[in-house]
């Protein structure tokens, strides 16, 4: 996440407004917007790869799947732009972003490893709908799986995705992909 846009606390419709204008995407933290940095190729390829995977079995269970482009509302104060996910209920009635995730993933590059291991994860866990968090390495081969289990939080080596019945490849995941450098 880049530097704050400006100083004073944001409304969601200011935010969505400022959003609609600005040819740069900003997510909104607390009410304050931070204006979001390109992405590597590894880091694409990573998405396209891993929505490729989910692809089918998110269709079979009547979901749908999302990648980088649309807008995650944990709050009124606080809106992401999720790398992907993946959602099986209604739909949320505004069209610019979605409310209720089960699979949220996150490709952490060492810019952005603090922000995604730290407030991210817990502001997506905090999500009711949401079932499992992906943290999906850029600079090494390694997926990180958090789900929610009673009150707690496991982290998790398996891959097997329970929003969408489906195992991980790992292999296909990372193929063609040249990982970053740290």
């Amino acid at each position: 996440m880049g530097e704050a846009a400006r100083a004073l606390p944001l409304s969601l419709a200011a935010y969505l407004e400022m959003e609609a204008q600005s040819p740069v995407r900003h997510e909104l933290v607390e009410g304050v917007p931070y204006a979001m940095a390109g992405a590597s190729k590894a880091h694409n390829l990573l998405v396209q790869n891993l929505a490729f995977l989910l692809r089918e079995a998110v269709r079979r269970r009547g979901c749908r799947l999302y990648t980088e482009t649309v807008k995650l509302k944990i709050s009124d104060r606080t809106v992401y732009y999720p790398d992907l996910m993946v959602v099986c209920g209604s739909p949320s009635p505004h069209p610019l972003y979605e409310e209720a995730p089960c699979l949220v993933a996150e490709v952490v590059s060492p810019s952005t490893e603090r922000l995604d291991r730290g407030e991210k994860r817990w502001s997506y866990l905090s999500l009711p709908s949401l079932e499992v968090y992906l943290l999906v390495g850029a600079a090494e081969p390694r997926v990180e799986v958090y789900r929610k289990v009673g009150e707690g939080v496991v982290q998790e080596v398996r891959l097997l995705l329970p929003c969408v019945d489906l195992p991980l490849d790992l292999a296909a995941l990372y193929e063609g992909v040249e990982l970053e450098r740290a």
